[in-house]
């Protein structure tokens, strides 16, 4: 499901359940010695979705150790992002030729609790997410997902913190992406046989800049809402690969699919 929201050359490995069959290096289970079973389960599978995602880029199965702002810290050459939720765990990879950054987000597609949405939207956003007939899933949950995608992108590519009200997103729908439910007023956010998707664009309002010294001011990022989840994801083209189809910079936001384009912790 969250390869169809990335360009091609980006290895991902997902799952919709625990995975028996992943094992934890000594180094990553000393980290989660104490935690719940459910924590610890959540970590080992994603940790085995990204050494999946590893060995499709021709990589050994490294430790996946969590650095400052519990970054994944990925093998030299690589960037990458991973997430978890209740029913899913995904990794995605890249080689740094390829993409300078990568954000992924995943949640079920079920309304925030009470409170969450006011202290996460911008007054846009908000009117947005409460508009009357809203779409087949659940906008202010694919807005806290888009969000989280934003600032997992931000943190790695410019280094400094950003909040939630630091990004104003808006959101489109694809033409093609259909409601494959019976419209027949029984509907429910999340049903298994829904499907939509689209783009998001997040317009970062503290900018930063990018290794290279370059202006990060806005994203492009793909989302889908389907088998009871929303799945947001971001990725930054290399400078080389992103100049093919204009370089990135103060008036052009990051694209998602490897170029400029029009379409986010």
């Amino acid at each position: 499901m969250i390869e169809t929201l990335l360009p091609e050359g980006v290895r991902a490995s997902e799952s919709f359940g625990p995975d028996g069959s992943a094992v934890l290096h000594p180094e990553e289970a000393a980290l989660v010695a104490g935690a719940t079973q459910e924590r610890r389960e959540e970590f080992t599978t994603v940790r085995g979705c990204a050494r999946r995602a590893l060995a499709a880029l021709g990589l050994p199965p490294t430790p996946v150790l969590p650095g400052r702002r519990n970054v994944p810290q990925w093998p030299a050459g690589v960037v990458g992002s991973m997430t978890h939720c209740s029913g899913y765990r995904a990794a995605v990879l890249a080689r740094d030729t390829l993409l300078m950054a990568v954000g992924i987000d995943a949640e079920p597609d079920r309304p925030l609790p009470r409170g969450v949405l006011e202290s996460i939207a911008l007054p846009q956003e908000l009117a947005w997410a409460r508009a009357a007939g809203a779409g087949r899933y659940c906008r202010d949950r694919l807005l806290f997902s888009a969000k989280e995608a934003v600032y997992k992108t931000w943190y790695p590519l410019v280094g400094t913190e950003l909040d939630f009200e630091d990004a104003a997103l808006s959101f489109r729908t694809d033409d093609r992406g259909v409601d494959r439910a019976a419209d027949d007023g029984d509907f429910t956010p999340g049903a298994p046989d829904s499907l939509r998707s689209g783009t998001f664009r997040a317009r970062v309002l503290r900018p930063g800049t990018d290794p290279d010294g370059r202006p990060v001011t806005a994203f492009n990022g793909r989302w889908l809402a389907h088998r009871g989840l929303v799945v947001t994801a971001i990725a930054v083209p290399a400078h080389r690969i992103a100049a093919t189809g204009g370089t990135p910079g103060r008036d052009t936001p990051y694209g998602a699919t490897g170029t400029a384009g029009q379409s986010g912790r």
